[in-house]
């Protein structure tokens, strides 16, 4: 490869610190700024890769990428966020600043300021995350590239204001890195910095864009820094002193919809659904988080505002999960069917999901609608046939469907793979390309035969699927990784998809030839919401065939994002039965337990019929749930974090200052809410909390659910300040203007009360109704307005106060780490080693030969730097475990050819205490 730079362009910077980190093996040629480009358009300063087939890389950023895309890191869409961000934000706004300070001679701290909120937007996700790098724990071409565009206008991190400190180890950790050093000391040399300005001149000022809008996508966006208090206009204040004023008669009157629940004309119909759960397993808290509980919590927004709302859900009961399941615990399908149907209703009822009706997919409603789908695909030409290689189990006489096959993934070769997708790198595959295949059920070896199937065309459904995707990403809130993964499909080009499986259970085929055959799962799953909503209604078709009434939004984990971005969507499209087809796709990341993940086999985490067993009340697990809900990248539960969130937010921050107002109005005013005068100081609280509620509003409606929980916690906080500075215990003692003022304090305080538990209750609808009933909030006032308004007058009569949560203790918290946290580290790695072949040539290893004393250090260096790596990417630990089983092994032969002893090894990984 040959990489051609001129020194003194910034671009440069970031290629050769790629180059660096990613050790690139790439031929430097420097270029003048005189020099013609490669490209036509490009200006002389850009860099080109030119690769050894012939093809030039033109854009910084894709040199970049293609540097560590060689080193066999692929991006994670965390990594592709950053760098959209970079090349969309931060990279126009620091050519701005940089040319300011080249051509116009500003100082470096202007510059600074210039780049104010994008810098903080750095800090507060490095925060927030707890990383030390922008996409992880270890460096990644994000960290590379947004480096790169710094350093030019930075040059080292006490530029930075000394509040961004994460940000400036950050930065500094990237500076002092071998390849950025190098980098920066090969490009910007002082008389190419000179030639480089010169070229600067000649050119127009910048033009910087204005601010975009609070937006879903990228997920890292330009917001207020956590703890920011942004100034308070005169009026703002007004504003907030008169909606204070107008009390409830400034709130909308709650809308209790008949039922059942059906679109009305003129309302907002918001159609809600989550991801359908397998009905063949119990569902663990990262299951909850990322469908049905995230749902729940914009559903019951959504309610709050008047929205004229349905939320279905149900379990997805076909398939090849469902007969594996059966198999394995000696029952019939039905009987699975009916028997986790009934848990996973059970552990939705305990977690307070607030269904408008929660089904099944094995309804007669669920056959008529799927056949007639088909039927109407059928007849416009969206279904192909096709021999298809499958494989098939001799010794059970049977084609194997996908779950009924295991083996090695041809992509990243997990040894686990499943023969529809790849649990790890999360890969479609057809089973017949998996590597060492396995019958699960007799673990025989299955061969290879052709059978007919029928497949969806996607590519004839492209052209009708694009437009309609452009318009409801304009139109709509896609996470950022919907959009991310859904483009994904498209950019590597659709392909016809089969639909029918060699299966008994499913909805079956409705064509000759094919009448032995079921529906494919993922072909006949989602189907299941439009049949479920027919279980619940007769008129389901006002829901799902009205697309101009109604707002469909999806809930999901991202590994079900293709099914139905494309894969549904394209079913519907075809069928042309003007079906309504999402709006907003929610898609969360992954939920990890601990420092690894969930498993039930081993009893590693907590699944949702174990949470109640706990002692622990459901609305403290669906606030941690919430307060940590992957919405940008993967998150982990953590005991330690759950009993510092519940002790430190809910404890002493929420349930303080809740208990405090209410005891204040019983102990000093005989439970009858004060007269209140306010000062200028309660007027900027009024002001400080509309914002604050506002900010819930805009969050809440881009479905940004974690982010907006932090809103309810700011305003707590600052009612605690607001007590703390105010004193009312010792005002009550003094004269009557103190006295005043405590009843002013205690009266503001209790509505703010009154505010949180309506804006909780998504969150937290127990601990909301226990605050509506010790306070006596008026059924009239649950309903939320963009105003804080005085809900609880003078004269108000509030109930009993007591506390709403309770402290978790350390003894408590510990006993219930070790209880779920499944087997320990050493009998975890007896599993992967007993997979090795037996080590017979360590006993015919000769000591003293030079060769194989080479040979075997380089192959332990070698090993040892894969094992590095797989930790790195965080690799399935059962993965991490067999390669350093391999590693111990190859340092014993080592050791014995050097006629040494070799010593008992164990792995020196991290244990859990």
């Amino acid at each position: 490869m040959r990489l051609r730079v001129a020194a003194g362009g910034p671009a440069a910077l970031k290629v050769l610190a790629a180059a660096g980190a990613a050790a690139a093996p790439v031929r430097l040629v420097w270029g003048g700024p005189l020099e013609r480009p490669l490209a036509p358009l490009s200006p002389p300063w850009a860099p080109a890769l030119e690769l050894d087939s012939g093809t030039v890389l033109f854009s910084p950023n894709a040199i970049c990428q293609f540097f560590f895309l060689a080193r066999g890191e692929e991006p994670t869409d965390l990594t592709n966020q950053w760098l959209e961000w970079e090349a969309t934000e931060l990279q126009p706004a620091a050519s701005a600043a940089l040319y300011a300070q080249l051509v116009h001679g500003r100082k470096g701290l202007e510059a600074v300021e210039a780049l104010g909120k994008l810098l903080a937007h750095i800090e507060q996700n490095l925060s927030r995350r707890g990383t030390a790098y922008l996409a992880g724990d270890t460096k990644s071409v994000a960290d590379v590239v947004v480096w790169g565009t710094l350093f030019p206008v930075l040059q080292d991190e006490t530029s930075l204001p000394s509040e961004l400190q994460v940000l400036r180890t950050w930065f500094q950790s990237m500076t002092l890195s071998e390849a950025c050093r190098k980098a920066a000391d090969s490009v910007l040399m002082p008389k190419a910095l000179l030639e480089f300005k010169s070229y600067l001149q000649k050119q127009p000022s910048p033009c910087l864009a204005m601010e975009r809008a609070t937006s879903n996508e990228p997920e890292p966006s330009l917001q207020e820094e956590e703890g920011s208090e942004p100034a308070l206009t005169e009026e703002e204040i007004t504003a907030a002193v008169d909606a204070w004023a107008r009390g409830v008669a400034a709130l909308p009157k709650p809308w209790q919809p008949q039922k059942p629940v059906l679109p009305v004309e003129g309302m907002r119909n918001v159609l809600i659904t989550s991801a359908l759960p397998y009905v063949n397993n119990v569902p663990h808290l990262g299951n909850i988080i990322g469908c049905v509980l995230s749902a729940d919590t914009f559903a019951r927004y959504c309610r709050l505002r008047n929205w004229n709302t349905l939320y279905v859900c149900g379990t997805d009961e076909y398939g090849t999960a469902t007969e594996t399941k059966a198999v394995e615990e000696g029952l019939t399908p039905q009987e699975i069917c009916n028997k986790y149907n009934a848990i996973h209703t059970d552990i939705y009822r305990w977690f307070d999901i607030s269904f408008d009706y929660f089904g099944r997919t094995t309804t007669p409603y669920q056959t008529m609608i799927a056949q007639d789908i088909f039927q109407r695909l059928l007849a416009r030409g969206f279904l192909l046939q096709d021999t298809v290689e499958q494989l098939q189990c001799e010794d059970c006489q049977r084609f194997l469907a996908d779950r009924f096959v295991e083996g090695t993934c041809p992509f990243c070769s997990y040894e686990e793979a499943r023969g529809d997708q790849c649990d790890k790198c999360g890969k479609l595959i057809n089973a017949v390309e998996l590597k060492n295949p396995q019958c699960k059920l007799c673990r025989g070896v299955p061969v290879v035969k052709p059978t007919q199937h029928l497949f969806l065309d996607l590519p004839k459904l492209e052209e009708q699927l694009e437009p309609w995707l452009e318009q409801s990403w304009a139109t709509g809130d896609w996470t950022a990784n919907a959009r991310y993964i859904t483009r994904s499909w498209i950019r590597d080009g659709l392909k016809p998809r089969c639909i029918t499986r060699d299966l008994k259970w499913g909805t079956p085929v409705p064509l000759d030839g094919f009448r032995d055959k079921v529906f494919y799962v993922w072909f006949d799953a989602p189907i299941g919401y439009l049949s479920i909503t027919a279980n619940y209604t007769d008129q389901w078709e006002r829901w799902w065939k009205n697309p101009q009434q109604v707002e469909l939004y999806n809930f999901m984990a991202k590994d079900n994002v293709p099914f139905h971005s494309v894969i549904f969507p394209c079913s519907l499209l075809g069928a042309d039965d003007n079906y309504t087809l999402v709006n907003h796709l929610i898609a969360t990341e992954y939920l990890n337990y601990e420092d690894g993940k969930f498993s039930k086999s081993r009893g590693v985490g907590v699944f949702g019929d174990m949470a109640k067993d706990t002692g622990i009340p459901a609305d403290i697990w669906r606030f941690y749930l919430l307060y940590l809900r992957p919405e940008g990248q993967d998150s982990a539960f953590s005991w330690s974090d759950l009993m510092l969130k519940n002790n430190s937010e809910l404890l002493n921050n929420l349930g303080n200052f809740i208990n405090r107002a209410g005891m204040f109005v019983c102990k000093f005013f005989g439970g009858t809410v004060p007269d209140m005068v306010l000062t200028p100081d309660d007027e900027r609280l009024l002001a400080r909390v509309t914002l604050e509620l506002h900010q819930y509003h805009q969050l809440l409606e881009k479905v940004r659910i974690r982010d907006a929980l932090r809103c309810i916690l700011s305003i707590s906080r600052h009612g605690n300040q607001y007590i703390q500075v105010n004193e009312p215990w010792k005002r009550i003692k003094g004269d009557e203007k103190d006295r005043q003022r405590a009843g002013t304090v205690t009266g503001v305080a209790v509505n703010m009360a009154s505010m949180l538990a309506v804006m909780l209750q998504p969150y937290m609808p127990s601990v909301s109704l226990a605050i509506q009933g010790q306070l006596c909030i008026p059924p009239d006032c649950f309903v939320l307005s963009h105003n804080f308004t005085c809900t609880l007058p003078p004269g108000h009569r509030v109930g009993t106060v007591s506390p709403l949560f309770q402290k978790l203790e350390h003894d408590q918290i510990e006993a219930l780490r070790k209880r779920f946290g499944g087997g320990q580290p050493e009998d975890l790695a007896v599993e992967p080693q007993a997979k090795q072949t037996p080590p017979a040539s360590v006993t015919l290893v000769a000591p003293g030969d030079p060769q194989l004393i080479q040979e075997l250090t380089e192959e332990v260096a070698k090993q040892g730097n894969h094992v590095r790596q797989l930790k790195a990417n965080k690799a399935e630990k059962a993965q991490v475990d067999t390669e350093v089983v391999k590693l111990l092994e190859l340092k014993k032969q080592l050791a014995l050819a050097e006629g040494k002893s070799p010593e008992v090894l164990a792995p020196t990984g991290k244990r859990k205490k």
